[in-house]
């Protein structure tokens, strides 16, 4: 089912390249250093329930496509907040989904897909109405075999390191149930504060409050709070954190006078921001999460422009992170100004940025990245994690920032069983653009060779301290 030569070049010439830089990189280890796979699957090692809760229902991908065709989120068994019934039949969800999968044809969620099935349970055929109950019932078994439970698909993916991403209100139970198994997985978390960062996260007073808690601190005040961000990125970093990440909905920033941001802060806590102003606080907080990074060596995730939860009915109804954020334009050289007058000239701190505005790349981030030495660009991220995106992601920004200024790829999904198939995407990508650089007289080959290695595993591993 699977064409041994998808996404090389067409020509033959440059094809037989590609296709020999990817035999160099198609093996090597994984190294996901940003996702959100839930690290209860590798502290208590549990089989996978069934197919359907492995490919549909944590995957925002797959059922954001259906809801697009008017497939409710509880058919899929997409949990309600209220604990309202939603299907829990596997085997329903499973042919919903197989009787819908056509609405897949040309997106990179097939290719994952249909890549998953054939590398991970040994299925060729055509997934369809028709082999629907074939596919569940061949994965089923599988999935109720010793070498199909999370630590060893794990292994078996060859991957180095995996980062998840939890709330600072998180008390990593789960990875504190890893290390205490003595499994030599390497499963490590992000630092990810947005609920106590972002005034306009719901219940956020109360959230401080209970950060306050947990680092064993009064949060309700300026230095207090701040204090308790140290407290708990040091807790988040002796479980392996070498990460922050900030979903903010701009990327803009700020560097307040101390008593301005003081005086923010009070409004936040009382409920009385206006939305500029608490746009104000989360780019303030980003200049301070920085100078945090420069005391404790973590890399700043920026992940701005998505309007998050877009349908108010999905997020009353499904809660956060159900499919429907939406890319908005963004502005990165005005936004990013502050905190980069702040920080921009530390080389030993490390700023990823992120983007769902494609129009950015050449024009802001890469001529930023290609100037600036604590900025990185992320790879393309989200509607952009497809063939083509990658591709234009490469074209639009080698030229500026060139390869050493990115950071490789990561995989940032939920389904577990899609992150080799992801990764293997990338490199394919990334091998067909460095033949086609060959073949145009830009790059040598036995350089292509070191950028290839370097794009697929050196890069991220370096750039997140890994």
């Amino acid at each position: 089912m699977l064409q041994e030569d998808r996404l090389f070049p067409i020509e033959s010439t440059a094809r037989g390249v590609a296709r020999s830089l990817y035999e160099t990189v198609r093996t090597l280890p994984i190294v996901s250093p940003h996702g959100h796979t839930d690290p209860r699957w590798f502290a208590e090692n549990a089989p996978f329930p069934d197919p359907a809760h492995l490919f549909v229902v944590p995957d925002h991908y797959v059922f954001r496509m259906l809801c697009s065709q008017g497939i409710p989120l509880a058919a899929l068994g997409v949990p309600r907040v209220d604990g309202g019934p939603t299907e829990t039949d596997g085997r329903k969800i499973w042919r919903l989904f197989a009787e819908n999968f056509h609405l897949f044809r040309g997106t990179p969620s097939r290719l994952w897909v249909e890549q998953s099935f054939a590398d991970v349970f040994g299925l060729t055929k055509r997934f369809s109405a028709e082999t629907a109950d074939e596919f569940y019932d061949h994965i089923k078994d599988c999935l109720a075999r010793p070498e199909f439970r999370p630590r060893a698909l794990f292994e078996r993916f060859g991957i180095e390191v995996i980062a998840t991403t939890e709330s600072p209100l998180d008390e990593l139970r789960w990875h504190e149930m890893i290390r205490q198994s003595g499994w030599s997985g390497r499963v490590v978390t992000a630092y990810r504060p947005d609920p106590v960062v972002d005034p306009e996260f719901e219940g956020f007073r109360a959230n401080v409050e209970r950060f306050g808690e947990l680092a064993g601190t009064d949060a309700t005040t300026w230095q207090g709070y701040l204090e308790a961000h140290r407290i708990r990125r040091a807790f988040f970093k002796s479980y392996g954190a070498t990460s922050s990440d900030h979903g903010h909905p701009t990327a803009r920033t700020e560097d307040l006078p101390q008593t301005e941001a003081a005086a923010l802060f009070e409004k936040a806590l009382a409920g009385r921001c206006t939305p500029q102003e608490a746009d104000a606080f989360r780019g303030h907080m980003l200049t301070e999460m920085a100078r945090m990074s420069l005391e404790d060596g973590f890399v700043l995730q920026i992940h701005p422009g998505s309007w998050r939860n877009h349908s108010a009915g999905v997020m009353a109804m499904h809660g956060r992170d159900k499919g429907f954020d939406i890319p908005t334009r963004t502005d990165y050289v005005r936004a990013l100004k502050p905190l980069l007058d702040a920080v921009g000239m530390r080389p030993e701190l490390t700023v990823i940025l992120f983007t769902l505005d494609e129009t950015s790349y050449s024009r802001e981030l890469a001529p930023l990245a290609g100037a600036y030495p604590a900025l990185k660009l992320g790879p393309a991220w989200w509607f952009f994690d497809s063939a083509e995106g990658m591709r234009r992601f490469r074209e639009l920004t080698t030229e500026t920032a060139g390869f050493y200024n990115t950071v490789g790829f990561n995989d940032d999904t939920r389904a577990f069983c899609s992150i080799p198939a992801r990764h293997d995407v990338a490199r394919r990508v990334d091998c067909a653009y460095l033949a086609t650089l060959i073949a145009t007289g830009r790059l040598d080959e036995d350089e292509a060779f070191e950028v290839a290695h370097d794009l697929a595993y050196k890069l991220a591993k370096t750039a997140y301290r890994l």
